[in-house]
């Protein structure tokens, strides 16, 4: 009750403020121009059947954002599962084999591969290190996979690689955030932001663009890898928890019943709605969206965010434990999301900076556990998509922010106890597999040393094109006017990569 009154008496207090001489003088500073420019810009033409605010006409989509919109074109996927490692697993203990590495461990490294580069750590002249996993050929398609991850790679027939993905950005966060939104710099919108505003999502009882977390941390470049940037907000990414509630205060507090909630709603709505018929502010129905959503997920998270009736031959497929935050529990809620109409999960696992400062970071040691957590649940999340069709429409990304070096990190110019690879941006690998993809391809290759890609280089802009392209989006016009100019999330960049795509 006190709450309300606080409420009533916040709302009392701001009209007062809207009758004094002092808004009066600065709203018209600045709305005496846009009453100028409106009939401009938007014309005298009403529409009987639509509302119309300040000379806008509204449509289905202005008053419901994540109402579901057909692709511009032909689309392979409706949904997308990304998979980002955060931190970098090492390419050459995983998928990038490199007998010449072999050979040369533990041996100077050229002068040719040195010059002019700059790295985070490594100094001076460090040593090759040789793979510190054993390769093997696996599947039809003869894809080399290690011993890290034996699940994996019963299923690489499934995926396409990219061998030589290359970026120019070396520390970690603004390199999440290039590989996120298609900048290194704040404030552009996520991958997952551009879909879900270009697409919509089927189910109008969760949100379009889930986020699920794991390894202990978030990214290092923060919420912002999921964010909506210039975008309106109701596009960002909704993090929610594999353990304890599946987002916070979901459940109504005591005294507070359904009906009553409903009825809070509605007014803090009607108070919204009228906000927007003075401003035209378009987060202002963002806002009622939000709030609208939140009263339907009450009811709809609990049912798709619980794993524990799930059958025992599933747990037993992922590796899952209920209750657990964990890597294969979120790969087993992604499943649960897209074939509830989640149009894009965003999946992130934090550990993966092989520096081998220490054994958790150690390429011979921590990136073995590492990938020990993340092996089952991949190769099962492929498999149940599978086997429920639903790898037929769902594209599923897997990659980090960039590679490590072929060189044995020396940090500062000594030598380390551990065995640890640095940040780099010339080559690493990355793959997808499902909707749209050509399954058992491998593009592009790397030198004798995984040094930098010699054929099939391809960006993070490339990458990104393609994840638009399959989604049914051309990359080139897919955009969102900002600040005067069209934004789009490949910036003025991007190829698609025809290669992979079936």
């Amino acid at each position: 009750m006190k709450r309300l009154e606080n409420l009533l008496t916040e709302l009392h207090r701001t009209q007062l403020e809207k009758q004094t001489r002092r808004h009066f003088l600065l709203d018209c500073v600045s709305k005496m121009g846009g009453l100028a420019l409106a009939p401009l810009l938007f014309g005298c033409e009403t529409n009987p059947g639509v509302p119309k605010v300040q000379g806008l006409q509204l449509s289905d989509r202005d008053l419901n954002p994540l109402s579901p919109l057909p692709p511009p074109y032909f689309a392979k996927a409706k949904s997308v599962i990304y998979l980002h490692m955060a931190g970098s697993p090492s390419q050459l203990e995983l998928f990038d084999f490199k007998p010449e590495l072999v050979k040369y461990n533990n041996q100077p490294c050229p002068e040719s591969l040195l010059e002019g580069r700059k790295f985070a750590f490594i100094r001076g002249v460090p040593n090759l290190l040789g793979p510190q996993s054993n390769f093997a050929q696996h599947g039809e398609s003869g894809a080399w996979v290690s011993d890290y991850l034996p699940h994996f790679s019963k299923v690489v027939d499934e995926v396409a690689f990219l061998k030589a993905v290359h970026t120019d950005q070396f520390n970690h966060g603004p390199a999440q955030l290039f590989m996120q939104t298609g900048s290194p710099r704040l404030g552009r919108p996520s991958l997952g932001s551009w879909v879900t505003y270009g697409l919509g999502t089927e189910n109008q009882n969760l949100p379009g663009f889930v986020v699920l977390t794991s390894g202990g941390k978030t990214p290092d470049a923060g919420k912002s890898v999921w964010g909506s940037g210039f975008l309106p907000s109701v596009y960002q990414g909704v993090q929610c928890r594999s353990k304890g509630d599946p987002v916070l205060y979901l459940e109504d507090p005591k005294g507070i019943n359904r009906d009553l909630k409903k009825t809070l709603i509605s007014s803090i709505n009607e108070v919204n709605k009228a906000e927007f018929e003075a401003f035209g502010d378009p987060e202002t129905l963002a806002r009622i969206n939000q709030y609208e959503m939140a009263y339907r997920m009450q009811i709809e998270v609990p049912n798709v965010m619980n794993i524990n009736d799930e059958p025992e031959y599933i747990h037993q497929l992922y590796g899952t434990k209920p209750g657990e935050e964990s890597f294969a529990n979120n790969c087993l809620l992604a499943r649960k999301l897209v074939e509830k109409g989640v149009r894009f999960v965003q999946l992130y696992d934090w550990g993966w900076d092989s520096h081998g400062t220490d054994h958790d970071t150690a390429i011979d040691l921590g990136l073995r556990n590492k990938c020990n957590e993340i092996d089952r649940p991949i190769a099962a999340l492929l498999l149940d998509l599978k086997q429920r069709g639903l790898l037929e429409d769902t594209l599923v990304v897997w990659g980090g922010e960039f590679g490590r070096t072929p060189m044995q990190e020396n940090r500062e110019g000594k030598t380390m106890g551990f065995k640890g690879r640095d940040h780099h941006v010339d080559a690493f690998t990355m793959w997808m597999a499902g909707a749209g993809i050509k399954n058992g391809s491998s593009y592009g290759q790397t030198d004798d040393f995984g040094f930098s890609g010699v054929e099939g280089k391809v960006s993070v802009h490339d990458v990104h094109a393609t994840i638009l392209q399959v989604l049914g989006f051309d990359h080139e016009k897919f955009t969102y006017d900002f600040q005067g100019r069209p934004f789009r999330l490949t910036d003025v960049e991007g190829e698609i990569i025809r290669d992979i795509l079936a």
